[in-house]
């Protein structure tokens, strides 16, 4: 049998020219079989995958070690997902091969590479909006278990992993982090030889993906392969002990990331380090959006109900909230948003008017402008080119008597594409064709763009890498010092400490009194997260509480 030989990964990093031809794989004679080292779990040579617009994957070759977590390290729209879909059979490519456990293999569909035992968690989610959470991983797993035996793998799963996930639940009542859980559970119940993770953490908050960490070394120990997708480099230099590196759809590096710094990894990945952020001290303003005691009833059984939300935020400065995910952030969006009208008139203003009975398109047009977390179906309608989606919150290329002005339209989305470093095909690329880095920071371009007097954005850098992340918190900073107020939910503290001149936490529905950034630490807002914030004396906080008042 041949089979090719693959490079061990060595301390420090082999970098190459990521535009050199890389030379045809070629085969050897495999050595005798050593007893003491088993194959490797999975060999990829030449793996080429070409779209009309791009070539994803150009002569990529992977090798992952029995119970190895490996790093995939790279851009938005360098290939990672896309090689990741061709290990896990529902990309087919176009030339290369694979060796699975040091056999020849062709993986047609997801079915066949559950059963040589692979799995994979998607960063958009692979769920039926209306089927419950146990549905949705029975699907996934051997028929003849009955319904009530999944459910009790959940409950156990859950609990062991610190997953906090009800299999009663339908899926479309969950918030993007809990879908995060439920998609990690059907993964770890099929015991899978190769565990492949894209973005598993990106709405995770410290506490959890500490607690996922731990779970992936006991796979590990067990000897179950992670290929594990991240644009949080120091998450990879702490769990993973070999990474390859993908720039423009080629292998421009191998390392060891515990034997790197987030700088040198940037360089790899990106071919510079990223800019440092320039946080000016705020100069408010008049406020722009003051919540007054809004308490709203959950409108699924599964929601959570509002209890006395109140807030404000300025012109000019940024206030994040903070908290786990599924403790009212969805119900304070859709009611900051327009979606929920069911308020009280005073209870939500914005630039001085009452508008809690008003839709999404009026508040619009005081200045508010709003970015979801769900990015495909609330952000972006999937089979729609960017051009027209632009026209979900923008009218500028409307015309008289509602004609689309077409060479406009596209020329703006142009803009956004140019401005942002959107990587997609040009204006009419449709939505889901977009990798969700490029697709994030298309939605949130749209919106900065429109110079709003408020933004409220939910999750701004969700599964956008270093460079894209840096680029997007420095837009909603200078959105901020040209006077915009900005109202960041996300569940990433490191993300509000960079932005943020206040914060909040929301727990169980209640909002926790305001903290100025120079007096939040880790500690402090994971205690709030609990909803511990009652027992801080009252003077803990005197500068936001001034500001509050």
């Amino acid at each position: 049998m041949a089979a090719e030989v693959m490079p061990d990964f060595a301390p420090g990093w082999r970098d190459r020219d990521p535009n050199e031809t890389s030379p045809e794989p070629t085969e050897v004679n495999e050595p005798a079989a050593n007893p003491s080292r088993p194959p490797p779990r999975l060999e990829m040579a030449g793996i080429t995958k070409r779209y009309p617009a791009v070539v994803a994957n150009d002569q990529v070759s992977l090798t992952v070690a029995p119970g190895q977590i490996h790093a995939v390290l790279g851009e938005n729209g360098a290939g990672k997902s896309t090689l990741m879909k061709i290990i896990y059979g529902s990309v087919k490519p176009d030339a290369g091969r694979m060796l699975w456990n040091g056999q020849p293999v062709t993986i047609r569909n997801p079915q066949e590479a559950r059963a040589l035992g692979i799995a994979m968690v998607f960063q958009h989610f692979s769920l039926f909006d209306t089927l419950t959470v146990a549905e949705n991983v029975w699907l996934g797993l051997d028929k003849s278990l009955p319904l009530a035996e999944v459910n009790r793998q959940i409950t156990e799963t859950a609990a062991a992993y610190g997953l906090d996930v009800d299999p009663t639940r339908p899926v479309h009542t969950l918030s993007v982090g809990e879908m995060q859980r439920v998609e990690i559970i059907r993964a770890l119940l099929t015991h899978p030889q190769l565990l492949i993770l894209d973005e598993p953490t990106s709405v995770l908050t410290p506490q959890a993906v500490e607690r996922l960490f731990v779970v992936l070394r006991q796979l590990a120990a067990q000897g179950c392969s992670v290929l594990y997708i991240s644009h949080k480099l120091h998450e990879i230099r702490a769990l993973c002990e070999a990474c390859t590196v993908l720039r423009g759809g080629r292998v421009s590096g191998t390392c060891d990331p515990r034997q790197e710094s987030n700088a040198s990894l940037s360089r790899l990945m990106i071919g510079a380090e990223p800019p440092q952020l320039q946080h000016r001290p705020a100069q408010v303003g008049a406020p722009v959006l003051k919540v007054q005691a809004l308490s709203l009833e959950r409108e699924s059984p599964f929601g959570t109900d509002l209890y006395g939300v109140t807030l404000q935020v300025r012109a000019g400065e940024v206030v994040g909230i903070a908290g786990v995910s599924g403790n009212g952030q969805r119900e304070l969006l859709y009611a900051l948003s327009g979606e929920d009208t069911r308020a009280e008139p005073a209870m939500v203003q914005v630039a001085g008017q009452d508008a809690g009975r008003l839709g999404p398109g009026q508040r619009r047009a005081l200045g508010l402008h709003f970015v979801p977390e769900e990015r495909l179906g609330r952000g972006a309608v999937p089979s729609l080119g960017l051009a027209h989606n632009l026209m979900l919150t923008r009218g500028e290329a409307v015309g008289r008597g509602g004609w689309i002005r077409i060479r406009t339209l596209r020329q703006q989305a142009r803009d956004i594409i140019e401005r942002f470093n959107v990587r997609a095909g040009g204006p009419d690329a449709a939505a889901r064709s977009l990798s969700g880095g490029n697709l994030q920071k298309f939605i949130v371009g749209r919106e900065i763009d429109a110079r709003p007097r408020l933004l409220v954005v939910s999750q701004p850098t969700w599964g956008v890498d270093v460079g894209a992340a840096a680029q997007i918190r420095a837009e909603i900073l200078a959105l901020r010092d040209a006077g915009c107020a900005v109202l960041v939910v996300s569940e990433e503290l490191d993300e509000l400490f960079e932005l943020s001149d206040r914060l909040h936490v929301i727990a169980k529905g209640r909002l926790s009194p305001s903290l100025v950034r120079s007096e939040a630490t880790v500690e402090r807002i994971g205690e709030w997260m609990s909803g511990l914030w009652d027992h801080e004396p009252a003077e803990a906080t005197p500068e936001a509480a001034r500001v509050e008042a």
